[in-house]
């Protein structure tokens, strides 16, 4: 990790906690479309679901709308609950217009990012959707501590593609020999870097075991001793 100038980090999963956020939202929505319903019984199907579709969709064997629609459907499906599909599609918008106004991070993201920044320049390379990134980034208070914003719309191409690499490494006017990537998906993020010839720190708070021969962290604040 000798030389690094530029570290790239993912964003949901990695800085923005995705499924607290995810949780808060799902209570809002279902405490009067589904009052019987308890949140947690949804997510422990939907989480699964969610993480199957973005992989179809990481690889272009899922569309945007199909993926929204898809991980709604498949959860109520595995619950036994029928709902119409215009149940889901006010589901759907509901729950992407609710999902950015919550503001959970990970442990020590603040502090982490403010240390790095004095010493790196720091950037986002993302495969959600722009709007919904940028209002997570706004009400989170991120977006002061980053350079640029690459996201699969801008870059024409999701991680794992080398595509999106590329753009992002153009856009932050850097070297991928001297920029480094933290993110939680061993494919997208950290195989993905690996391949396009960058290095990758891998995010993983929950000790996923992998064969994978690559530096990991548990805790955002373990930046701070590696960079």
């Amino acid at each position: 990790m000798q030389n690094i100038q530029h570290i790239f980090f993912d964003l949901d999963h990695t800085l923005w906690d995705f499924d607290t956020n995810s949780e808060k939202a799902f209570e809002v929505i279902f405490k009067d479309l589904f009052p019987e319903l308890k949140v947690n019984d949804f997510l422990v199907h939907y989480i699964p679901i969610n993480q199957a579709c973005w992989q179809l969709y990481q690889v272009d064997k899922m569309t945007h709308e199909t993926l929204r629609y898809q991980r709604l459907k498949q959860s109520f499906d595995a619950l036994s609950i029928w709902v119409s599909d215009d149940q889901i599609n006010y589901i759907s918008e509901a729950y992407i217009e609710l999902l950015p106004e919550f503001n959970h991070l990970f442990e020590h993201t603040h502090e982490t990012l403010s240390y790095l920044q004095q010493r790196y320049e720091l950037h986002i390379i993302t495969n959600g959707f722009a709007q919904v990134q940028y209002k997570k980034m706004t009400r989170s208070n991120l977006l002061s501590y980053f350079a640029t914003i690459t996201n699969s719309e801008q870059a024409g191409a999701k991680k794992p593609n080398p595509i999106i690499f590329e753009h992002a490494i153009k856009v932050a006017n850097a070297h991928k020999q001297k920029s480094i990537m933290v993110g939680d998906s061993l494919e997208a993020d950290i195989l993905g870097a690996l391949d396009f010839g960058m290095q990758a720190i891998f995010f993983n708070p929950n000790q996923v075991q992998t064969h994978l021969d690559v530096v990991q962290i548990t805790n955002l604040a373990e930046l701070k001793k590696l960079l």
